[in-house]
């Protein structure tokens, strides 16, 4: 712990790393009623805390691991932290992206002087050739998060945060995905001001850290969520696994949509638009304050990283209302006659300001509608669905189904009375140019498609739904294909969403 301590203090960051500012967030204060602070790492030369660790690391180096160059694998922030670091010192850098990262982080990397090769779907197949090139180069290797050295420098956020602050702080909330700046802050705080409270967060679907710390040793999880690339870690490190336990009060997790609702809060309090793993701090905080009607108390957020995929954006918006508890989405059975749906209009929504109604014919006797509604609060979604459940209109709550906001919303027809044997699953696939035609490929023509939809969101996965015709006599073929296909999918058949309008 000592150690760690005098590795913070005597780190060698500020020879390329700034002292980032602690801005007041005016408008999310008011809102939260308590004063909230964001740490701006977002405004590093390399738009993200990582240069801190990566520069540490280098610069501590040997005269002859220097001369060996440095070698890296990452999909992002850490690659241009330690490419960044390799051109202030002069040394050859070799970088391993996955071959799915999006253009704009690989033409930061490469001009930022550092050779790219191209490996694999995801970090865990780049990071398993950029250790077959450590042992065919001899390059030394820069871990992006289980190293002292990295530690310690992404630590001296913590070091600036008491002085900026003069310890007025309640609680800092932190992004996790590997550890190593949760581990960094947690130790430097418990050191001099253990009454501050350190709270680590983490997307539900890449919550490694959470899952560790409550199975009490290290996890691999099966696969990592695709939206916030920044924090996608299947198993934490070592040392910020132990150091984790020891330090941190508290891991909490955040939805898609929550952190869609924190990117604009961060927007709207600096007017710069953050990546979803630099929103996850502001995130877990809104999150925190509002299960625990937290107030009058001084709490930071860690603005970890701003290198946004621009074609991601829409993807944000869309989601931004749900996440802030804004927009909820319903589905309601009405009866199929007429002047049933004028009715509806006129008497269920002539006060309600509506944001999405899609309308389909589900039979004779009764349509379906997908309605958005704007709503201030969960009292007021509840009280919308004990309306019209009132009224005798069944509907059913959609606002948390997935498959309802990611694919149903843009899709057009109706269920189909002629697949009798449908069986339907969500696909993922690595987004890169070609990758859908040998998604469909892969596919093949056993079984019929009944139903198919993909739609671009800017992401490193590309998302499908899918629709198969499958004879019962085929039934028993059906794992076996699915598993040989080797994407990631979930079977989607008995989703409420699907059985009303698909």
């Amino acid at each position: 712990m000592q150690k760690l301590i005098r590795q913070i203090l005597t780190s060698k960051v500020y020879e390329a790393a700034h002292e980032t500012p602690l801005e007041p967030a005016i408008g999310l204060s008011r809102e939260l009623n308590n004063n909230i602070l964001l740490k701006r790492e977002d405004l590093q030369p390399v738009f993200s805390f990582k240069l801190r660790g990566a520069y540490n690391k280098i610069a501590h180096l040997s005269d002859q691991e220097k001369q060996a160059g440095v070698i890296a694998a990452s999909a992002g922030n850490h690659a241009q932290g330690v490419a960044y670091s390799a051109r202030q010192l002069g040394l050859k850098v070799l970088i391993v992206m996955p071959a799915t990262t999006p253009l704009i982080k690989v033409d930061a990397v490469k001009s930022l002087g550092a050779k790219v090769i191209l490996h694999g779907d995801n970090y865990s197949e780049a990071a398993d050739r950029c250790q077959e090139l450590v042992a065919e180069t001899g390059m030394t290797y820069i871990h992006p998060f289980d190293d002292e050295l990295v530690i310690a420098g992404q630590g001296t956020v913590a070091d600036e945060l008491l002085r900026q602050s003069a310890g007025k702080i309640d609680a800092v909330f932190v992004p996790v995905g590997g550890g190593g700046l949760i581990a960094g802050i947690a130790a430097y705080f418990k050191a001099l001001c253990p009454e501050v409270k350190v709270i680590g967060v983490e997307p539900y679907d890449s919550d490694a850290m959470y899952r560790s710390l409550e199975a009490g040793k290290r996890i691999t999880l099966d696969s990592v969520g695709i939206f916030a690339d920044g924090v996608a870690v299947r198993k934490i490190g070592k040392l910020t696994f132990d150091l984790c336990r020891q330090h941190v009060d508290e891991i909490i997790r955040v939805s898609t949509d929550e952190l869609c609702g924190a990117i604009k809060s961060v927007y709207q309090a600096t007017r710069s638009i953050v990546e979803p793993a630099g929103a996850l701090a502001t995130a877990g905080l809104k999150q925190y304050v509002q299960k625990h009607k937290i107030n009058g108390q001084t709490l930071i957020a860690i603005n970890s990283g701003a290198n946004m995929n621009f074609e991601r954006l829409r993807y944000v918006s869309e989601r931004t209302l749900t996440g802030e508890g804004r927009e909820s989405l319903f589905a309601v059975s009405i009866p199929e006659k007429p002047g049933a749906l004028r009715y509806f209009c006129e008497h269920v929504l002539a006060e309600a300001n509506i944001t999405e109604f899609s309308y389909r014919l589900a039979d004779r006797s009764e349509a379906q509608l997908f309605l958005g509604i704007s709503v201030n609060s969960e009292e007021d979604r509840d009280n919308f669905s004990a309306r019209l459940t009132g009224q005798g209109f069944r509907n059913i709550d959609l606002t948390n189904n997935e498959l309802a906001k990611t694919h149903l919303r843009y899709m057009i027809g109706g269920r189909s009375a002629e697949a009798t044997r449908e069986r339907l699953f969500r696909f993922w696939f690595p987004e890169r140019p070609g990758a859908l035609t040998q998604f469909l490929a892969d596919m093949g023509a056993d079984w019929n498609i009944s139903l198919f939809h993909y739609r671009n969101q800017g992401g490193q996965f590309g998302r499908v739904l899918i629709g198969l015709e499958i004879p019962s006599a085929e039934e028993k073929k059906l794992q076996p294909f699915l598993n040989k296909l080797g994407y990631r999918y979930e079977e989607q058949t008995d989703d409420p969403a699907y059985k009303l309008f698909l």
